[in-house]
């Protein structure tokens, strides 16, 4: 599993002002680090390093190690803003843990053999992906960096829910604990459609209306 580290300096001047002024004219974010029974703690961080641990997925089912003050915590990312329109991060939340309390946190799904699926090399079938990540609670020693799907066995009309996931004893799925109803189809394997099928779909795609966005406006800054 990778390591994953940040510097950060702690940010004094606040406001949404203040955080625009960051971002333009040095290049750094602003970002927040509470929880833990601690105060939460305004900080600044440089954009070029976020956004480079941020092309790593593991980045976001990692324990993170944040430097500020000349002190060391720990933590996982709870929150990223990006702007609507710009390959850019506007602010980070960061969440404290401790290792003796659990912690929920959203991790990737690795989905194997695809290519040799029942239902997809004998029935021509295709593999809709419903979910790519999935919340689970766990301890933050017990935190995977992905949790593996094999779907190797799944025929035409097949499908995983949540509940069929292999997990270890560990790790738990706290939407599983509001019942049936929150037991969602993880991925499926369905029949190919038909030509007629397609086309309709093209139509109804040309005649839809095409949707505008100028992407001048900005997330809300702390």
């Amino acid at each position: 599993m990778a390591d994953f580290e940040l510097n950060a300096e702690l940010r004094t001047d606040k406001g949404k002002g203040a955080s625009r002024r960051l971002r333009r004219n040095a290049d750094m974010i602003p970002a927040i680090l509470y929880g833990a029974g601690k105060a939460p703690l305004s900080l600044t961080l440089a954009h070029k390093d976020i956004h480079k641990a941020c092309e790593n997925e593991a980045f976001f089912s990692h324990i993170i190690t944040i430097n500020a003050d000349g002190d060391s915590q720990q933590a996982i990312v709870k929150d990223l803003q990006r702007h609507p329109a710009k390959d850019r991060i506007m602010h980070a939340d960061f969440l404290r843990i401790q290792m003796d309390q659990a912690i929920t946190v959203e991790v990737p799904l690795h989905f194997i053999n695809e290519d040799s699926c029942v239902g997809v090399r004998q029935g021509g079938g295709n593999v809709s992906h419903n979910m790519t990540s999935i919340e689970i609670s766990c301890l933050p020693g017990d935190l995977p960096e992905y949790i593996e799907v094999d779907i190797e066995h799944l025929d035409l009309g097949d499908a995983i829910h949540m509940s069929d996931l292999r997990l270890v004893e560990a790790l738990s799925i706290p939407s599983l604990q509001q019942g049936a109803d929150h037991d969602h189809v993880v991925v499926s394997v369905n029949a190919p459609k038909r030509a007629e099928e397609v086309d309709e779909e093209a139509a109804a795609a040309e005649d839809a209306p095409a949707e505008e966005s100028d992407g001048d406006d900005e997330p809300g800054d702390e």
